[in-house]
């Protein structure tokens, strides 16, 4: 397997996870977002939409971080990040789309680099902004998190693709500035996970091309 993948990416980062989660090896290949190489001809012959990750298995090749996870539960099904127990599965999974296409999408390095560049906004609107939205995403998710009565991880009692896409946007929301000490529940998942083996070995600073 290969990941093409960018060490600051939040997308990557789940993936990432999830790999070191199911004990996985794979080829390390950097996509430097900041110098543009996602553009390039040649990496868009692998993704169309010029986005990271993008894995390639055999024949397989996948561009979005939800659909390489469940792939990967396809065929290296334990442990399994999309639950098979109904209830856990449909709060794991509406957990990690409500970051993924609620929180992630309108904040993520090109959506931000638009409204720079584009539209003129200055950089404290851009940080205002980026705020705004991790604010009311993680609120949102902070209530999930209580629905589902989670402990040290969001659902049950083991890391799910809930914690994949967790981590990661907690992660950037801190990098950003972002204050979450009032997400209760979200602090606890993120300061048991970011201290596991395998949330270790995932993170950016683990990375081969991380650039501190």
């Amino acid at each position: 397997m290969k990941l093409y993948n960018f060490f600051n990416s939040s997308t990557s980062y789940r993936v990432r996870i999830a790999l070191a989660l199911k004990g996985l090896h794979y080829e390390y290949v950097p996509v430097n977002l900041r110098a543009g190489e996602q553009r390039d001809s040649g990496y868009r012959a692998l993704s169309p939409a010029g986005i990271v990750p993008t894995l390639v298995d055999g024949d397989i090749r996948l561009t979005q971080s939800l659909a390489i996870i469940d792939y990967l539960d396809q065929v290296h099904p334990l442990p399994r990040m999309v639950p098979e127990a109904i209830d856990l599965r449909i709060r794991a999974v509406e957990i990690a789309q409500t970051i993924a296409c609620e929180i992630h999408p309108i904040n993520n390095l090109r959506v931000l680099n638009y409204l720079t560049t584009e539209l003129g906004i200055g950089a404290d609107a851009k940080t205002g902004w980026y705020a705004h939205w991790v604010k009311e995403g993680l609120a949102a998710v902070e209530t999930m998190l209580a629905s589902a009565s989670s402990g040290v991880y969001c659902v049950g009692d083991s890391p799910t693709v809930a914690d994949c896409c967790l981590i990661p946007q907690v992660a950037n929301a801190l990098r950003m500035g972002c204050d979450i000490d009032k997400f209760s529940r979200i602090r606890k998942i993120y300061e048991h996970c970011t201290a596991l083996p395998a949330f270790i070995a995932a993170a950016p600073q683990s990375q081969p091309d991380f650039i501190g």
